[in-house]
This record gives C-alpha cells, sequence and structure tokens, in this order.
C-alpha cells in the first residue's frame, strides 16, 4: 500500500463534510417483498476537503499536501472530527472504552477495533491509524504502561504486549485516530476570484482499506 504516515491539516479537515457508506443490493421481489444483501463486509467514509477551506492561505496548503501526495497515488491521515475516539467525541478517552480481546498466554498482539451497537445489533470497525501519544490499556482493569508492559504500533493499529496476558483476561484500550483515506481526484480546480466569491472547491476525499 503507497500511504504517507502524515494527517491532512487538521483544521482544514474541521468542518469538512462526509461519514460512512455502505453498498446494499436490494432485489424487489413479484409479491412485493424484499431481498437484501451486501459485498461489502465494512463501510468506507467519504469527505469533502474543500468545505473547510476559509482562505486562500488555506487553499495554498492543501494544495502543497495534493501535490506532496501526488494527487491520488499516496494515502494519508484524515481527522474525522465527528468519529475520532474510542469513546464519544465530548468524552475522555479511558482505558475501558474497548474490548479488544482476551489473552490465552500465547498471544502477545492484539489489533485495536470500535465497536458500534444499537439495541441488540453491533458492527466492529477494525482501526489501523492510531494517534501517538493517545493509547491507554488495561488487563482486567489493570492499566499498562506503554514503554513498559506493551509497544503501540501506531500505523497497523496493534498493541504489543512485552508478556502475553494471562488467559481469560480481558483486554480493554481507550484511543484517538485517524481514517486512512486518499484523494479521490487528481485535479483541483480552484480560483481566487471564485473563492472569494464564496464558492469553495470539490476536494473529494475516500477511505482506503489496508
Amino acid at each position: 500500500m503507497q500511504f504517507h504516515e502524515v494527517r491532512f491539516p487538521a483544521a482544514l479537515s474541521f468542518g469538512s463534510m462526509g461519514g460512512p457508506e455502505r453498498r446494499t443490493d436490494i432485489v424487489a421481489l413479484s409479491n412485493g417483498y424484499e431481498e437484501r444483501n451486501t459485498p461489502w463486509a465494512h463501510s468506507r467514509r467519504r469527505y469533502d476537503a474543500g468545505v473547510g477551506l476559509r482562505a486562500m492561505d488555506d487553499v495554498s496548503e492543501v494544495l502543497d499536501f495534493f501535490e506532496a501526495r501526488r494527487g491520488q497515488m499516496y494515502g494519508f491521515r484524515w481527522k474525522d472530527w465527528s468519529d475520532f475516539k474510542s469513546c464519544k467525541p465530548s468524552s475522555t478517552v479511558a482505558l475501558g472504552d474497548q474490548t479488544i480481546g482476551y489473552g490465552d498466554g500465547i498471544a502477545t498482539e492484539f489489533q485495536l477495533s470500535k465497536a458500534y451497537r444499537s439495541g441488540d445489533a453491533s458492527y466492529t470497525r477494525v482501526i489501523s491509524k492510531l494517534v501517538s501519544g493517545t493509547v491507554k490499556v488495561g488487563i482486567a482493569g489493570d492499566e499498562q504502561n506503554e514503554g513498559v508492559h506493551f509497544e503501540v504500533d501506531l500505523a497497523r493499529g496493534v498493541i504489543i504486549f512485552e508478556r502475553a496476558p494471562d488467559e481469560d483476561r480481558e483486554i480493554t484500550a481507550g484511543f484517538e485516530f485517524d481514517v486512512p483515506v486518499r484523494f479521490d481526484t487528481d485535479r483541483i480546480h480552484t480560483s481566487a476570484a471564485s473563492f472569494q466569491a464564496g464558492e469553495v472547491p470539490s476536494i473529494p476525499v475516500l477511505e482506503v482499506r489496508l
């Protein structure tokens, strides 16, 4: 995967529009019922990076970023201001936010994930791009120390324990994360006149699967 571990300027992604999308195939039957299926196990997020631009200097900064990524060639990190924590956006990250697995006395690596729940249904999203210094980890409620008890692979979203957690011990984590994305265009149209008139460029950004 051609990916640059650099984040799109967070101040410019603030106020941008976007969110998850899914693909559902719907077949209407002759009796009026429907059959619904999806080829996607996971949702995919889309954003518009142009909405957050407020001045020509912002446009210049985005153009620099776009050129450095070679357009669609290289992926990058994106802060989704509506969903960037293991908890609610208004809450503080805590080590008990998400259950990421249970010890078996052998495994030392655990993939971070975030669960989305509504009623009896839930969806688990794999988290791959962690933010440095935000990860908190617990084993059966006991806080672990980064650099002593575990290390973090920020690019893969993996916790690596110094010693394998004992069998059946619940492993929990709290964290902030970015979304791996790329530009969904090789062209940006903008001008000083149109921007000053209130017209901002559309700069589509698309989540990539790693």
